[in-house]
């Protein structure tokens, strides 16, 4: 029986979390032992909002070997950059075709990054269609998605269904695959929000790259709720209830053992062992992205991976295009 495929991706726009690592990179490696993986950093998706070019060269070649850093074997799974692979554009505009209105309006991504601001460009506005010409173009079974991005998985279930009717039986309909725990890590300074490296607040998250001092230093500063017992207590405890998750997740603990380590201790010693168990996971992926950037086979890893990624999506697209009835040679 074949594996599940699964399709995934990050933007290279600022520096990659904790948050990315737990809720996402660790499932990703896990995924590809199991499943028909393909990882891509989204950088078409990147320029939805201005990029500076040479950041935005450097940022998609970090997330690419943070990806391996993390564990995913390029053996294993598929690692690629999306704009390398000309028909994730040329699907999104025919998909773009497809899309209404009204469905891009209710967006509710959109609606929060175009908030306030005077001129927005229509790429922000339209970049859902991408997205689903991404997970279409390799009939995924699964996509990793977090809360935010279900509205985004729902529009492309409906493209996918809405060309099927019209054009023929083409795409699978994809699931979204949301993991059990360690889905969603939320803010060091406000943990109403989800940890995010857009925040202009660098002490909300703690970057991948963050050198040690700097994350027992972050964790120091994270916003604790009043009183001083490690519970947790989401409703109540917001605040330390995400430092405990965060525990749980870097520690390999349940929050019953957390809550027992530092019962009557209150947070002090309890977010100083975070910050070293925190340490002790980034220290190791830190110096594994150093030596992949050293040593100059990204570069490699990266075709090979464009080289896969465009055989399954061209199939694909030149599909598409016949039954649009376009003229295919």
């Amino acid at each position: 029986m074949s594996k599940l495929r699964v399709l995934s991706g990050m933007q290279p726009s600022g520096q990659l979390t904790l948050g990315n690592y737990i809720g996402a990179l660790k499932n990703y490696v896990k995924l590809q032992i199991t499943h028909d993986c393909y990882f891509m950093v989204v950088d078409l998706h990147a320029i939805t909002v201005p990029q500076e070019p040479a950041a935005l060269k450097e940022q998609s070649e970090s997330v690419a070997a943070l990806y391996l850093a993390a564990g995913i074997d390029p053996k294993a799974a598929t690692v690629f950059l999306q704009s390398t692979v000309s028909a994730h554009a040329e699907l999104g505009w025919l998909m773009t075709t497809l899309t209404y209105m009204g469905e891009l309006e209710r967006m509710t991504q959109f609606k929060d990054k175009s908030a306030g601001k005077e001129s927005v460009g229509a790429g922000l506005f339209t970049y859902p269609s991408l997205m689903a010409a991404d997970i279409l173009l390799y009939n995924a079974d699964l996509v990793p998605v977090g809360d935010d991005q279900k509205q985004h998985l729902e529009l492309t279930r409906d493209l996918a269904q809405r060309f099927n009717g019209k054009f023929g039986e083409t795409f699978k309909i994809p699931q979204g695959y949301i993991p059990e725990v360690g889905a969603r890590v939320m803010s060091l300074d406000d943990a109403s929000k989800k940890m995010s490296k857009s925040n202009p607040n660098a002490g909300s998250y703690i970057a991948l790259l963050d050198a040690p001092d700097v994350v027992r230093k972050k964790i120091s500063r994270a916003v604790t709720d009043s009183g001083r017992e490690v519970k947790f207590d989401p409703a109540n405890k917001p605040e330390v209830s995400n430092l405990i998750s965060i525990y749980t997740q870097v520690a390999d603990k349940t929050i019953a053992e957390v809550e027992a380590l530092y019962e009557g201790q209150g947070y002090g010693p309890f977010k100083k062992d975070l910050a070293e168990a925190v340490v002790t996971v980034l220290e190791p992926l830190q110096q594994r992205y150093r030596e992949i950037r050293e040593s100059g086979e990204l570069n490699r890893i990266l075709a090979e991976g464009k080289e896969r990624a465009a055989e399954q999506a061209e199939r694909m697209l030149k599909e598409v295009k016949t039954k649009m009835g376009f003229v295919v040679l």
